[in-house]
């Protein structure tokens, strides 16, 4: 039987962005589901606080090279590879100049909230997915972890929802409480109607704030996890009332378990109605 495939758009993955509980859960859980027998691929951003020497990152000359369009400009998608030895790991970086400039993640070199926090996400989110489909690469799951990846669920359901690699694919969204203060932009569903989308389609981003940007990525996922214990309750009964799988936060020590359990009753849904339709 051939493996099931499991994509992460992680915003945060350890060691490369230091030691924090999102970036914990972003690279132990792909290594206990590789271990368990599924195929994976990881990716985040090349932030400027990552160390490539240290890191030992290098460009994969054949996947970098093309050009995503955000706000009518063309943009260089680069994309570097490097390993989490001791987990036996590989992982996938989406990189820019522009877009991710030396000892910056977040915020710039003075502190303040990078005004173009908006187009790194719709970057980064497109950028993943076009590499995925230059890799050949078909995904069961896409399992996106972190605010910064909130864009990939639209993107997969209305975008690529005709492309045969994303066609049955199941999207996971995990909520965590890394946040932000204010709204992300004030032009950010200018810059998505960009694309081949309609305004009810990017709605909700009128006033991007962390909350209306978790209750986006649920609008387009196909189940949702609390990953942290404190999350807005706003926006957890936003995923409960949706009547989509939701997976209440597991705990910090058993959680493997818990997502395990999920991939699969998603799986044998997927497959269920599959074989519905085939019939």
């Amino acid at each position: 039987m051939e493996k099931k495939r499991v994509l992460y758009v992680s915003q945060e993955i350890n060691p490369y962005t230091g030691e924090t509980d999102m970036g914990e859960i972003s690279s132990l859980l792909p290594q206990k589901i590789q271990e368990g027998g599924k195929d994976i691929r990881m990716f985040l951003p090349r932030f400027g606080t990552i160390n490539e020497r240290r890191h030992q990152l290098h460009e994969v000359i054949r996947l970098s090279g093309m050009n995503l369009i955000i706000d009518d400009f063309d943009h260089q998608l680069i994309i570097k590879v490097a390993s989490i030895q001791k987990l036996r790991l590989q992982v996938y970086f989406i990189d820019n100049e522009e877009y991710f400039p030396s000892k910056q993640m977040f915020h710039d070199i003075d502190g303040d909230f990078m005004s173009n926090n908006d187009e790194r996400i719709i970057f980064y989110c497109k950028g993943v997915i076009e590499t995925v489909r230059k890799l050949g690469w078909a995904p069961d799951i896409i399992h996106c972890q972190g605010w910064f990846a909130s864009l990939v669920p639209m993107y997969i359901k209305k975008l690529y929802s005709q492309d045969p690699l994303f066609e049955n694919v199941k999207v996971i969204y995990s909520l965590f409480e890394n946040t932000f203060k204010g709204v992300l932009s004030n032009n950010i569903t200018d810059k998505l109607l960009f694309e081949n989308l309609d305004k009810k389609d990017v709605a909700r981003l009128i006033k991007p704030t962390i909350g209306n940007l978790h209750k986006f990525a649920i609008d387009y996922s196909d189940a949702i996890v609390q990953a942290s214990p404190n999350i807005n309750n706003s926006v957890i009964n936003y995923a409960k009332s949706t009547g989509k799988e939701f997976l209440e936060y597991p705990g910090a020590d058993n959680y493997i378990n818990a997502y395990e359990e999920l991939y699969d009753k998603i799986l044998d849904k997927k497959k269920q109605t599959l074989e519905t339709v085939a019939l």
